[in-house]
């Protein structure tokens, strides 16, 4: 009874799991509650709103803080029923420095810190946002955020290098473009950590405004260096692109691989009876 319990509550936290009514009708409360209170968070912030439903936020917060507890404790407790945290101590304990579990951990403690130890830290009230990210795990998108994730994970030696060629660009920019106006604008480019900021809106595109060069060899190498920025940021996108187009053929593939009858992949049935 206590195991079929334990799994029940496992399938039922975990919709990917399951398919039942029940686990829709968790899934869509969760969800629901999780964007209330990102936009309490949001709606907070404008002082006209927050004078005038500060009670209102103040119990939304309580019954919002109990449920995620609530839902955390479960968590915790059942999560010993995946085969990767099986044991009933240790497995827990992995689950707990979790990324999911951490997430659950931060929007809550806050509160807590707050009521039983004194600390004022309703500004890190901000964190319940973190859990707007298990809307991915929690929604039908489940299935397109994990073959993000396959993208950066498997294009991610490509994605370092061209990280490391774009703040090469930035440090050798900055260099340059100190040099260049240094002496016509000392306090504008005053060193070269100072410089980094251009470097990073002019080769970003944003171009602020706030540091411009002056100088005919500093304008000439801001032409030079925004030219290359677009052409090195194109490499990440471009690799992204690739990795994406990969990831769908490859699922396609396996789809067209599934028996429409028994829904067992072909070369399973031809090993079995080839």
């Amino acid at each position: 009874m206590y195991h079929a319990t334990k799994r029940n509550v496992h399938i039922l936290l975990h919709p990917e799991l399951g398919n039942t009514r029940w686990d829709k009708i968790l899934n869509g409360f969760i969800i629901i509650l999780i964007i209330l209170n990102v936009t309490a968070v949001m709606l907070e912030t404008v002082q006209s709103i927050h004078e005038k439903y500060f009670h209102f936020f103040r119990i939304f917060d309580i019954i919002s803080v109990i449920i995620f507890s609530v839902e955390y404790v479960l968590r915790v407790w059942s999560s010993n029923h995946d085969p990767r945290y099986r044991h009933s101590l240790h497995g827990r304990l992995r689950y707990m420095v979790s990324t999911d579990a951490l997430i659950d951990l931060l929007a809550i403690l806050p509160f807590y810190l707050h009521v039983f130890i004194g600390f004022d830290l309703r500004v890190l009230r901000i964190l319940r946002l973190l859990r707007f990210f298990r809307l991915f795990r929690l929604t039908a998108y489940m299935k397109s955020a994990k073959m993000v994730r396959n993208v950066f994970k498997s294009r991610a030696n490509e994605l370092k290098l061209s990280l490391v060629l774009i703040l090469f660009l930035i440090i050798i920019a900055s260099c340059l473009m100190y040099f260049a106006e240094h002496l016509a604008q000392p306090k504008v480019f005053s060193s070269i950590p100072a410089t980094i900021w251009w470097a990073i809106v002019t080769v970003t595109s944003v171009g602020y405004g706030d540091m411009v060069p002056i100088t005919t060899l500093g304008k000439a190498l801001t032409g030079v260096i925004a030219l290359c920025g677009l052409a090195i940021f194109a490499l990440p996108a471009g690799i992204i692109t690739a990795g994406f187009l990969e990831e769908i053929g490859k699922r396609k593939k396996r789809e067209l691989s599934v028996c429409p009858h028994c829904g067992k992949h072909f070369d399973h049935l031809e090993a079995k009876h080839p």
